[in-house]
């Protein structure tokens, strides 16, 4: 059965994320809230909770997740960032965006996809940061989309309702705002747009009415 801990979502309680980040390091699958929806986290080195999230989001090895960090300087720990990908990142992170970057050594080898890149990104809402800051190291984590479900769960009660046997702790924080991150693919010469979502794409070069 799940836990389920009512966070504030601008000033989250030190002694409920302390728990969280214990559950983390336990072992444990949390639903969690971010700036656009829900998603699913464990500890970066737990191969067993990383598998769990496959199973409920109904996914296989091929499945990408993505390391959501603190800030910049944990991102350069597990991605290899040069001059023109750093400002691009500076200047619209926190954000709702995941960016593809190539991977380094840190990154363990059961999460690189084929061409040897990860997923990142820091996200700007209080709670995933105060967790991501008592842990002292990324989240694994992914979109907690269901699947009977096209869209993500953003009702942190529903999602209590239907995974409090599949995962450890639910962190209610009230409603996100619903839509996925706009996806950067920054690993080759110049960006690649991989998803237009909550993220505005114009800093990167994209003009929005050629996409559609």
């Amino acid at each position: 059965m799940a836990q389920y801990f009512t966070v504030h979502p601008e000033d989250p309680q030190p002694r409920l994320v302390r728990q969280a980040v214990d559950i983390i390091r336990g072992g444990g699958v949390i639903a969690y809230p971010t700036d656009s929806c829900y998603a699913l986290g464990c500890h970066i080195g737990d191969k067993a909770a990383m598998e769990r999230i496959r199973r409920i989001r109904d996914v296989d090895e091929r499945h990408h997740f993505t390391l959501v960090c603190r800030d910049l300087s944990e991102v350069g720990q597990f991605a290899k960032v040069d001059n023109l990908q750093f400002r691009l990142i500076r200047a619209n992170t926190p954000g709702s965006y995941t960016f593809i970057l190539r991977a380094t050594r840190d990154v363990p080898r059961r999460l690189l996809t084929p061409r040897h890149t990860i997923g990142v990104r820091i996200p700007d809402h209080a709670v995933p940061l105060a967790i991501l800051a008592q842990l002292g190291e990324p989240l694994l984590s992914s979109t907690l989309i269901l699947p009977a479900h096209g869209q993500p769960l953003n009702d942190p009660y529903e999602i209590r309702q239907r995974l409090e046997h599949d995962v450890d702790l639910v962190i209610d924080a009230g409603p996100c705002n619903g839509e996925v991150t706009t996806v950067i693919d920054l690993s080759a010469d110049a960006p690649r747009l991989v998803r237009e979502g909550q993220g505005d794409i114009r800093p990167f070069g994209f003009v929005k009415e050629a996409l559609h």
